[in-house]
């Protein structure tokens, strides 16, 4: 599975806001300079016009020095024959000639000055007085709508909490519209997704022939795989709404709020019929009910009872199809996976070879690649991986390659990336000291040494004792070929392979260390399922004693079979069988071989890495002949 083919546009990230009190500081901040400002100016007005006392003023005109005087209201100005201004109030009782006849001005000059009275305006009157009142207030309000939105835009509403969280894709929305040819790999998958876009664009054609499209369609696969991608696809190649909800986002504290949301949702959709309603991760709320934990009132269940009663409650032609998303299938609730709910499982499997190379093709549209790159290798050496696990290759060959200041991606790099994936990146500053060092380069050789011998191994292709992530050391095995069948032979090889390194260190050092204990847990749970899972033992016979049938506990499967202590200490035995007949095989091999594992270790000790080249060179001159996919394809099954 695969991202998209065009370029999306990168959706810019939201820095976090401030915080409440650091708003509310900048708020009271621009508060005072505001009122600062009115102040100011106010008082630079009042120092344009001198004031002086009504006194001066009954002086100035007997001096014969004033022009003329208007009379606002209390207000007195007195324009003086030089021009310049000078205000005084007068009383409010009385008019300005009884308040100046108190001073005894001679009649000739107060009718020299010419006195005008001006009406005081009301809108002016009010302005004056209410403005030092509306604006703090109106400031004030002004922060509080703001910090309103804030508090909504981050999810704060105390009202809000039934509403569904369903994301919402328009089939107009070009830069999200995914379709088929967007999508590589998965091919019966999209064959079975088809019947779903047929439905929704010609649903007449089902409905006059009486037939009923499932309801429910479950996506069933590994992490990785792309059941989002193809849900979305199908909504693109439908032209039709895609509302789109994480299971844990139905589930919230309060009691009741999950079973709102479903209602909501649904009944959103309806609306926009035809619609897809898309849950991923629905064993967040889909898991088997009466497991004991939470109780009859647990609101993880009263939101999958909502579920079950609304995809019960669609009428055959209601156009909506739910569709949902899981790698646990197995802990979920049987109701959800009768008919008439979630009755189309499609389980998308990991790409194969070709796969894999279509997905690379799709992820090297955006990225300019040296004339040495082949695809082809590097789908080769990636089974298992998942169409995430691409992308994320690809886009760490890219980094690697701007990291060195290069224009364009090569092999190198994406060789680096498989490996970066796998295992993690180097860690060049973990040095190992000279004995740590020769004794990882012994367990390496080891593990090589014996998958290069045993016929049912899979091929080395590269060495190293190049710490990368956890591991001190690796040895890079891959198939020539995909396989989806292991045999039991294949399981005893494997099983002596990891045992390898572990003998190789007491061999040659005596003694045994701490780097070869994940070896040790991996071939013991592999020798274990031979024996409980997969009837690979000839004493137990075709038994499963690990029953396969698993139920729900604790968020966790559990086990459903059980044995007596007699059949588990004969388990134990056989498991213990397997592992030391395994021992000895491997044993053997580096005994017989010891010319070749001493030339492995001190090359590597040397150069840190061998590639599957170099490796094969010191075999051949050791008298090993490496494995061909001949060898492999004409070697019997056990």
């Amino acid at each position: 599975m695969t991202a998209r083919k065009e370029k999306q546009p990168k959706t810019p990230k939201i820095p976090d806001g401030p915080g409440i009190w650091t708003q509310l500081a900048v708020a009271f901040a621009v508060f005072v300079l505001l009122s600062a400002g009115y102040s100011f100016i106010r008082e630079y007005i009042s120092a344009e016009k001198q004031t002086v006392a009504i006194s001066q003023i009954a002086s100035d005109i007997t001096a014969g020095s004033i022009e003329s005087i208007s009379v606002q209201g209390d207000s007195i100005t007195a324009v003086y024959t030089d021009k310049s201004e000078k205000t005084s109030r007068k009383e409010s009782e009385a008019s300005l000639t009884e308040t100046l006849s108190k001073f005894d001005i001679p009649s000739a000059r107060l009718a020299a000055v010419k006195i005008t009275v001006a009406d005081e305006g009301g809108l002016r009157f009010w302005f004056l007085t209410l403005v030092p009142i509306l604006v703090p207030a109106l400031l004030l309000l002004g922060v509080l709508w703001y910090l309103t939105r804030q508090m909504k835009g981050g999810g704060m509403q105390a009202f809000s909490f039934g509403r569904s969280m369903a994301r919402l894709i328009s089939p107009d929305d070009g830069a999200q519209k995914v379709t088929f040819k967007d999508v590589a790999g998965a091919k019966e998958a999209k064959v079975e997704l088809l019947e779903i876009v047929d439905f929704l664009k010609n649903p007449k054609k089902f409905i006059q022939i009486g037939a009923r499209i499932p309801k429910g369609v479950l996506l069933m696969g590994a992490p990785g795989t792309g059941k989002t991608l193809l849900a979305r696809a199908v909504a693109g190649e439908a032209g039709v709404p895609f509302f789109s909800i994480s299971g844990s986002e139905f589930v919230e504290m309060f009691v009741g709020v999950g079973a709102s949301r479903v209602r909501d949702l649904f009944q959103t959709a309806k609306k926009a019929a035809p619609a897809i309603i898309f849950m991923d991760e629905i064993d967040a709320v889909g898991r088997v009910r009466g497991s004991g934990v939470g109780g009859g009132n647990d609101e993880r269940e009263q939101t999958l009872n909502q579920i079950l009663v609304e995809m019960d409650g669609f009428e055959p032609n209601e156009k909506v199809i739910v569709m949902a998303a899981t790698n646990r299938p197995d802990v979920l609730d049987p109701a959800l996976l009768r008919p008439g709910r979630f009755d189309r499982r499609v389980m998308i499997d990991l790409p194969d070879r070709k796969d894999r190379e279509d997905i690379l093709e799709v992820h090297a549209r955006t990225k300019p690649f040296g004339p040495d790159v082949k695809l082809s290798v590097i789908a080769e050496r990636t089974p298992g991986f998942s169409g995430a696990d691409l992308a994320n290759l690809m886009n760490e060959a890219a980094i690697l390659a701007a990291r060195e200041d290069r224009t364009e991606i090569a092999q190198y790099d994406l060789i680096r990336s498989i490996e970066k994936v796998m295992l993690g990146p180097e860690r060049r500053s973990h040095v190992l000291n000279v004995k740590e060092k020769e004794i990882t380069a012994y367990h390496e050789a080891g593990h090589a040494l014996v998958a290069s011998v045993l016929p049912y191994a899979d091929p080395v292709h590269k060495i190293s004792i190049i710490s990368r992530g956890r591991a001190a050391g690796y040895t890079l095995k891959l198939p020539f070929e995909d396989r989806k069948m292991q045999s039991r032979k294949e399981f005893l090889d494997d099983i002596a392979v990891s045992l390898g390194g572990y003998i190789a260190e007491n061999l040659v050092f005596g003694d045994i260390t701490t780097g070869a204990s994940n070896d040790l847990q991996v071939l013991t749970n592999l020798a274990r399922n031979m024996v409980e899972r997969y009837g690979m033992s000839d004493k137990m016979g075709p038994i499963a004693f690990a029953a396969g049938a698993q139920r729900a506990m604790f968020g966790e499967g559990v086990e459903g079979g059980e044995v007596s202590q007699e059949v588990q200490s004969q388990l134990d035995g056989e498991v213990k069988r397997i592992i030391l007949d395994a021992h000895k095989k491997a044993e053997h091999i580096i005994t017989t071989h010891r010319k070749a594992l001493n030339a492995i270790a001190e090359k590597l000790v040397e150069v840190e890495t061998l590639e599957r080249d170099a490796f094969e060179d010191i075999l051949i001159a050791n008298g090993i002949t490496p494995k061909k996919k001949e060898d492999i394809e004409h070697a019997p099954l056990a």
